[in-house]
């Protein structure tokens, strides 16, 4: 099958295997990052160099930038043109809220650029084997150009609605894992002030009704309190404000989103931003130990 040439924006934890997965697949896509060497050994394996963002037009642009701030910097004079020209339909792939991603359409759509949703769930692992949950949103023609693409990088493809329906599910979906480590980390901080063996607990987490794919992928950052990215803590106090700010659009009465949001903030603010977000750990932990 050939497939419509691809460009990956962004390099980062996320978008380098994700890149890699679609030269595995046999789609060499475009690459750019904004540290260049990042692209080397995908480079070297077949891929693309793009030196600017404008070289990286294509029908179909991934992109796995932070968010769609970090994606407006690079939409300078040219490579709207060039992105323009080459019809691009921009794949945002990162975390962000549906009125973000909507006001990037409405400024995109007179250069002819058209913009679908489409974050993603499955962390690191996820990425390299081809099996990240996608959440789509966007017109059903723009969709179905892309589909391909992201069939080639994800197990499960959804396509939930309009433009935005995609941020709102991922939304959900980081409540659910910024959750589901946070009450890791309290019941790690139980256990170590209890003086139990922690993998002990974990064999008996991974045993019952406690188990869950965060536990999966993360057991090992939590036992070993080594925390290299990975989702970031930043990242993660992003997406509980965009969600806080989505609840609070429909009447949602939250009771969970509030204390996570605190939890995560607190983490940050010790200087642990840029760090796995399953640093938050450490908030229940003596430093000294």
């Amino acid at each position: 099958m050939v497939l419509t040439q691809t460009s990956v924006i962004g390099l980062g934890p996320m978008g380098h295997p994700l890149a890699a997965t679609l030269l595995a697949a046999g789609a060499p896509p475009i690459v750019w990052n904004r540290t260049a060497h990042r692209a080397d050994d995908l480079v070297a394996a077949g891929a693309i160099r793009a030196h600017t963002p404008a070289q990286a037009a294509a029908p179909v642009i991934l992109s796995v930038l932070p968010d769609v701030f970090q994606l407006r910097e690079l939409l300078d004079a040219e490579t709207l043109a060039a992105w323009g020209a080459a019809g691009a339909r921009v794949v945002i792939m990162s975390t962000s809220g549906p009125d973000q991603v909507r006001a990037l359409a409405e400024e995109l759509a007179p250069e002819g650029i058209a913009v679908v949703d489409a974050p993603m769930s499955g962390g690191v692992a996820g990425a390299e084997a081809g099996t990240l949950s996608i959440m789509v949103g966007g017109a059903d023609e723009d969709v179905a150009l892309v589909r391909p693409v992201l069939e080639l990088i994800g197990g499960t493809v959804l396509h939930l609605g309009e433009l935005g329906t995609g941020s709102i599910t991922k939304l959900c979906n980081q409540i659910v894992v910024g959750g589901t480590l946070a009450a890791l980390a309290e019941a790690f901080g139980l256990a170590r002030r209890s003086g139990l063996d922690i993998q002990q607990l974990v064999t008996l987490l991974e045993g019952g009704l406690a188990r869950s794919e965060v536990l999966t992928q993360k057991k090992d950052k939590l036992l070993e309190r080594e925390y290299s990215l990975g989702g970031s803590a930043d990242n993660q106090v992003k997406d509980l404000r965009y969600a806080t700010a989505a609840g609070e659009r429909v009447g949602l009465p939250a009771q969970l989103l509030p204390a996570l949001l605190s939890l995560y903030t607190e983490t940050v603010d010790q200087g642990h931003g840029q760090q796995d977000h399953t640093v938050v750990q450490e908030l229940y932990l003596d430093p000294e130990d």
